[in-house]
């Protein structure tokens, strides 16, 4: 039965009920690190002072084949939502993202956040939001890590024709629980952004990021927080942005997710607000 809800997920979005007030491009929540289970080891208790007992748990270790130092894991996440109406008001609006992580090793990771949104009002386009990122994690087990990254954006709401980004910083887990999951990350930002109408910029941003992660009900229930600020240095030029999402777990794989999320900038284009905010409604399909 699971397999089929891999199926059904894109389809499920088209019949969300999804107030929108305004679609933005940002990165979406990351994969929290995976809790790492204790390793197990021989069900043989060794009594210290016993000769006889060492020499069998010996015995047995040495019957045993090796063992790899590190199995690699894969995990990832995808969410969908969208709506579709017509009559007075026709409004087509369709938002995919992902989150993927990949554990090269018990130092480095490498993930991906990327997202996609499209939407049309009254047959024109309104929304055409593009951004995808790499980023590799250097101790990520550890509760001080490092990190470094670059990314693509590409925004019609925002008449963004493209935007590069390349950072690297520093993160810090506050919080480390198998329930309860903070963390912080601060990295320094080269950002170059080609606007459609404006000047090109070219400048530095300082990023500072809140996580947090909170599961209840034996597992059913996940509410998340991210929140980015990012002023540039030098001159006047801030970016911030913050979400906070409810996620039910309705099988093993796939839950049902309402989000409220907010963004500013500072510097937008004649015609543009400087603030979009939106709440949506979908379905997340996530292996850890």
């Amino acid at each position: 039965m699971k397999k089929y809800w891999s199926l059904l997920i894109p389809l499920c979005f088209l019949f969300l009920i999804t107030p929108v007030f305004g679609q933005i491009v940002e990165q979406a929540d990351p994969l929290r690190p995976s809790t790492k289970e204790p390793i197990l080891t021989d069900s043989i208790k060794v009594n210290k002072d016993s000769t006889r007992a060492r020499q069998i748990a010996d015995s047995i270790a040495a019957k045993k084949p090796a063992q790899p130092d590190r199995v690699h894991t894969v995990r990832y996440r995808f969410s969908a939502d969208g709506t579709i109406t017509s009559g007075n008001v026709n409004r087509t609006l369709l938002q995919l993202a992902g989150a993927t992580d990949y554990e090269l090793s018990n130092y480095f990771k490498i993930s991906s956040n990327p997202s996609f949104v499209y939407g049309e009002q009254s047959r024109v386009l309104a929304e055409r939001e593009w951004f995808g990122d790499f980023r590799t994690t250097y101790r990520y087990a550890n509760r001080l890590y490092y990190l470094a990254f670059g990314s693509f954006e590409r925004s019609n709401l925002r008449q963004i024709d493209r935007r590069w980004t390349v950072a690297g910083g520093v993160g810090y887990k506050l919080v480390d629980k198998k329930r309860v999951y903070i963390s912080v990350t601060n990295v320094l930002v080269q950002e170059f952004t080609d606007f459609v109408e404006l000047n090109d910029i070219n400048i530095i941003r300082n990023s500072a990021r809140l996580y947090g992660e909170y599961t209840f009900g034996a597992d059913r229930f996940k509410v998340t927080h991210t929140a980015f600020y990012q002023p540039a240095l030098g001159q006047y030029n801030i970016r911030w942005n913050a979400s906070v999402s409810l996620q039910i777990k309705l099988t093993t794989l796939v839950s049902l997710r309402s989000t409220l999320a907010n963004a500013y900038e500072s510097l937008v284009v004649p015609g543009r607000l400087n603030n979009d905010l939106r709440f949506t409604v979908g379905l997340v399909y996530e292996k850890k």
